[in-house]
């Protein structure tokens, strides 16, 4: 096991981004995966000819094919990372994902069953699996290490206060408006909305890249960056490209495994399948990020872990919704954004521990816990509403 993890470059005792390579699995995951989405492409014809007893088969390669490529992604992504440096490296992986993210719920929507939930089920997932269950992960696995790790209490505010405020207005506002009928946006307010997520991550990008990058620079990173020796302008140029075909192989086979996953979870009898099938998307969608940021907190590097678990859900909702609001203006089909009771108890649960967990600046293991409590309670939910 240990052999294979560090095959697909998932090897904690790397100090950082000094280990970041190219590796056989970094090349042939992604070939294979747009070979095999190739193949469904244009063997659509002989895949529906398929005996019914065996036509799993082609779904579970693509699921593993999937998780291959995501592992390579982080490959790719490290890579670049070490050559611009942080937080351009992590963010450079967040806008990717978000992409990804944002094709395959347009695929969802397009090509799925006509459900106007699709869209909040996959946008409170992500947020549910990040802030719950990566962070919680992160800080339980870093403080069991570590027992104390510190963070940039002003890069935490910033991250929090940007989630604060598009979570609510996307996903509790829509409750309480009265221009549209039920948990809906007209078409005005949806636009009014998008354009304040845009603005509002727009404005977040400048502060952490530009304005006050300093707060999202890990400290330990930075005092073992010195000397490091940057990849070659080759290796990069490389990195770039299986980047691109990485995250294009995950997003091809993802649209391939939900309809699988979907059929499989009303064959188990899951009352409510768009909302399981929802958060499987974000977990596939999540996992490079997710990799990158457990790594970086095994490795005591808890910020940059925080750039990456906190960064990718202020890019869904900040990117995601504005997108998936573009799409509902232009196919009319109507998209319901405002949640659930239960989920929006679910929702504030999350950001009022969030505001605790990192107030101090300083967390341990039990601040872990209590997390990933709260994500197990999350995943009762899904099966037992």
């Amino acid at each position: 096991m240990a052999r294979l993890l560090q095959s697909l470059g998932f090897d904690d005792q790397r100090d950082g981004m000094q280990g970041a390579r190219i590796t056989i699995g970094s090349i042939l995951f992604p070939a294979l995966a747009l070979g095999l989405a190739a193949v469904f492409k244009f063997g659509e014809s002989w895949f529906s000819q398929m005996p019914a007893s065996i036509d799993f088969v082609p779904a579970s390669i693509a699921a593993v094919l999937l998780i291959g490529t995501a592992f390579a992604a982080l490959q790719h992504a490290e890579i670049i990372g070490a050559k611009t440096g942080e937080p351009f490296g992590t963010l450079l992986l967040t806008i990717a994902v978000t992409i990804i993210e944002v094709a395959i719920m347009a695929s969802m929507i397009e090509y799925g069953d006509d459900d106007p939930t699709e869209a909040r089920e996959a946008v409170f997932s992500a947020i549910m699996i990040v802030c719950n269950g990566l962070v919680g992960l992160c800080l339980l696995l870093g403080g069991f290490r570590h027992h104390e790790q510190q963070l940039q209490p002003m890069a935490t505010s910033a991250y929090l206060a940007i989630l604060i405020a598009l979570s609510v207005l996307t996903l509790i506002l829509p409750d309480y408006t009265t221009s549209s009928y039920g948990p809906t946006l007209s078409s005005s307010q949806l636009v009014f909305v998008s354009v304040l997520s845009v603005l509002l991550y727009s404005t977040f990008l400048f502060i952490q890249t530009v304005r006050h990058r300093s707060y999202f620079i890990d400290v330990h990173v930075a005092a073992a960056g010195h000397g490091v020796a940057k990849p070659s302008r080759a290796m990069t140029i490389f990195a770039v490209v299986g980047l691109g075909a990485s995250l294009l192989g995950v997003s091809l086979l993802a649209e391939r495994v939900v309809p699988g996953l979907e059929e499989g979870l009303r064959w188990l009898g899951v009352d409510d399948v768009n909302r399981v099938t929802g958060a499987a998307v974000a977990m596939l969608v999540l996992l490079p990020e997710s990799m990158n940021s457990i790594r970086a907190a095994m490795r005591n590097a808890l910020q940059t872990s925080i750039n990456g678990a906190l960064g990718s859900v202020v890019a869904t909702i900040g990117l995601t919704v504005p997108a998936v609001a573009l799409l509902s203006l232009a196919t009319h089909r109507e998209i319901m954004f405002g949640l659930e009771k239960r989920d929006v108890m679910l929702l504030l649960l999350t950001l009022l521990l969030s505001v605790v967990s990192f107030g101090a600046g300083r967390t341990n293991l039990l601040t872990g816990l209590v997390h990933l409590v709260v994500f197990a309670t999350y995943v009762f939910l899904l099966f037992v509403p």
